[in-house]
């Protein structure tokens, strides 16, 4: 579904695969490729799914990480997220995380407070 043209169905796919959390593992490079959609929708249900999926996200950093510069906020917010849940692996994406924090959403704002804290002080 990520590999549709309709971004509608990539949509549904990378939702879907989000419901599946760290099973969706091996979707991580196609979720990581969808996260360049054009579609805003598409890149925000694509950051969903790899914040499903934790830690084994790791290699989405980089790709994950401009995303905390999109035009829209439920994408920058969905990035924070995503990041937020891979946790100390995406210590990478601290300095963007930070600038996150004077976002003109509240939301967005928050999201970025919670995941410079699972990233620096992740739960035991």
């Amino acid at each position: 579904m990520l590999h549709s043209p309709d971004p509608a169905v990539q949509t549904q796919g990378a939702f879907g695969l989000s419901q599946r959390g760290v099973e969706a593992k091996s979707a991580v490079p196609a979720l990581t490729e969808a996260l360049k959609s054009p579609n805003a929708l598409v890149r925000q249900n694509a950051a969903l799914a790899l914040g499903a999926v934790g830690p084994d996200a790791r290699p989405a950093v980089p790709e994950l990480t401009p995303l905390l510069n999109d035009a829209e906020w439920a994408v920058r917010r969905q990035g924070a997220i995503a990041l937020g849940r891979i946790g100390p692996e995406a210590a990478d994406a601290l300095p963007a995380l930070r600038r996150l924090q004077e976002d003109s959403s509240n939301l967005v704002r928050q999201a970025a407070a919670e995941a410079i804290q699972k990233i620096k002080n992740p739960p035991k």
